[in-house]
């Protein structure tokens, strides 16, 4: 049959490591073989453009959150070593 849809195609590989399209992945409400899928990172679906939008501000957020924890956990490890070096360089220098 040439005009198959898509979605009754049998997966190659084992269905639970395939992504569901089923559901937007943000909202939850069903997708319908009419309507339109809004693809987000190669795999995740979404019902609309406004739902894909949403969730990649959040991604974006989360991303700006990781990176400035990542750093201040950078700059408290640095300045425990630059701290660390001082005490020891004193110590030295008490000793001297």
């Amino acid at each position: 049959m040439a005009s198959a849809f898509f979605f009754d195609a049998e997966p190659d590989c084992e269905p639970s490591l395939l992504p569901t399209l089923d559901a937007c992945a943000l909202c939850a409400k069903p997708l319908g073989r009419d309507c339109d899928i809004f693809m987000y990172r190669g795999d995740t679906p979404f019902c609309s453009e406004e739902c894909r939008d949403e969730q990649m501000q959040l991604d974006a957020i989360r991303a700006r959150q990781q990176a400035a924890r990542s750093a201040a956990r950078r700059q408290q490890q640095h300045s425990s070593r630059t701290e660390s070096r001082h005490q020891e360089s004193m110590k030295v220098s008490v000793a001297t």
